[in-house]
């Protein structure tokens, strides 16, 4: 790395550093002065209880998930004060009215380009009672058809996945499409752009999309120049800012590349290297993703417009980058890509993994970087391992964030007790995020089993119903369960009170990580 690579990521993380510190200074102070104000009043300390009330009896009758509930009732009730700043702040649904009002407008130029295909849909159903329910649901809750004209490449390694994506954007005529929560200015991104620069100077229209928080440690204030300057359309979505910002906790998580509306490209990896093992902070990264080829990819395509026209409207005909798709001849089974959103009510991702857990008859198998779920979820894979269904899930054997380790293995006594195996990636950090069931049906994409993906970033998967894919994820479980280790006994039973205890603090407040 030269010495110009280094200033350049410790500019980046300075930045970070200082809105992080800027907003908390903000913070402290507004609480600071309510503090002041409190001792020369006690009528405005008896104000400030009454509306603490109020407000926990008011979030108490939301329909919400408890989970999410209690951390903010407790925090309310403890410390009045804080509990309330920063739940007016981070915790109240209308915090994000500006971005959802964004959002709204923008998804009304969007309305009738995901049409479902009736037909498709009667044949699911022909095949798959069940399975044409969990498409249903995702279709009428989420607005995103199912498809039955789409080969599907699975990756079992993201230097694979990365390497069949470079060889397809070298192959790209009319336009390429990239949103991705993470970029490194590294040794990857560098042959990527390479790539991209040469499509742009041939007249291919190439957009670039990123979250300001996932990359902003790894890319410097000049990126957008510097991609710019060689023909790369790049914005950036919720700016870091060194103000207290309502929408600031709602991140871009999507992984997505789409090129000329025929070839589709997501899964777990960001554009950094150490997803592809070019580096190694915690130990081997391990890592998956898919390739779609043929009608799926329209939805990709309208997923990544919605956000590019989110940061800024410029787009007013669509139709050139919804071409109709060939269907492949290695095309079978169906095919669901979705998104999901905080800005609504509709839990789409959460709900599409409880739908497969319900409706799980032999197997259920995940893999997740972290274990930070709901009671809801909580219950229904104990209940699956009830009744007898194979319920395994694998977590990282080393960390990259250890307090978040701690709170995932905090939930694994609950689930352990139930009869639901837990397995840890021996080698490093297993970052995919990977459901399958039963040899018939998965989903795989961006979204984490936690509060995060599940309630608070824009996310994106792929569910799978009667694909070739599905055997290749079968075989990267069947490689990957050897190279871990189970603790589910581990954690059954023997945890000390005093382990018990801060397990319980770590898991009343996860939600608020």
């Amino acid at each position: 790395m030269t010495t110009e690579e280094k200033a350049t990521v410790r500019n980046s993380i300075g930045r970070v550093i200082f809105v992080g510190v800027s907003v908390l200074l903000q913070l402290a102070w507004l609480v600071a002065a309510f503090l002041w104000l409190n001792q020369y009043s006690a009528i405005l300390g008896a104000i400030n209880r009454l509306v603490a009330v109020l407000v926990v009896l008011k979030l108490y009758g939301k329909h919400v998930n408890m989970a999410f509930k209690v951390p903010w009732m407790v925090l309310i009730l403890v410390a009045p004060l804080l509990g309330l700043c920063l739940y007016f702040l981070l915790g109240r649904p209308g915090a994000a009215a500006p971005l959802r009002r964004t959002f709204a407008r923008v998804d009304k130029t969007l309305e009738g380009l995901l049409p479902q295909d009736a037909k498709v849909m009667e044949r699911l159903n022909a095949a798959d009672r069940a399975i044409a329910n969990q498409a249903h649901y995702i279709e009428t809750c989420g607005g995103y058809p199912v498809y039955d004209g789409t080969q599907v490449e699975f990756y079992a390694e993201a230097e694979d996945g990365f390497a069949a994506q470079k060889e397809a954007l070298r192959r790209a005529e009319e336009f390429i499409f990239m949103e991705y929560h993470a970029i490194e200015d590294g040794q990857s991104f560098r042959e990527l752009q390479e790539i991209l620069a040469q499509k742009a100077a041939q007249g291919v229209e190439v957009r670039l999309a990123y979250d300001d928080v996932g990359s902003g440690g790894f890319i410097d204030m000049d990126f957008i120049r510097r991609m710019e300057a060689v023909g790369i359309q790049c914005r950036v979505f919720n700016p870091l800012r060194p103000i207290l910002n309502v929408g600031m906790n709602n991140r871009d998580h999507r992984k997505i590349t789409v090129i000329d509306g025929q070839v589709g490209f997501t899964g777990g990896y960001n554009l950094a290297d150490e997803y592809f093992n070019l580096t190694h902070p915690y130990g081997r990264w391990k890592d998956t993703g898919i390739k779609l080829t043929g009608d799926a990819v329209r939805s990709l395509t309208v997923i990544f417009l919605e956000l590019w026209n989110a940061m800024k409207q410029t787009d007013t005909d669509y139709a050139p980058y919804l071409p109709p798709a060939a269907k492949p001849e290695q095309a079978a089974g169906f095919v669901q890509p979705y998104a999901d959103s905080p800005l609504d009510e509709e839990y789409l991702g959460e709900n599409v993994y409880l739908n497969l857990i319900k409706n799980a008859k032999d197997y259920i198998w995940f893999t997740t970087p972290y274990l930070i779920i709901s009671d809801e979820m909580t219950r229904e894979l104990g209940l699956a391992a009830k009744r007898g269904v194979d319920v395994r899930i694998i977590t990282p054997g080393i960390p990259d964030k250890k307090l978040i380790y701690k709170v995932t293995r905090s939930y694994y006594a609950p689930l352990a007790r139930d009869g639901v195996r837990i397995y840890e990636y021996t080698p490093g950090f297993i970052h995919a995020k990977q459901c399958l069931c039963d040899d018939e049906a998965g989903t795989v994409g961006t979204i984490n089993m936690d509060y995060r993906s599940l309630y608070l970033h824009f996310e994106n998967g792929v569910y799978l119903y009667g694909t070739p894919a599905l055997a290749g994820m079968r075989a990267d479980f069947e490689k990957t369960f050897p190279v871990c280790r189970e603790v589910s006994e581990k954690y059954r039973f023997g945890r000390s009170t005093v382990l018990r205890v801060g397990q319980c603090l770590l898991r009343l407040f996860s939600p608020l990580m």
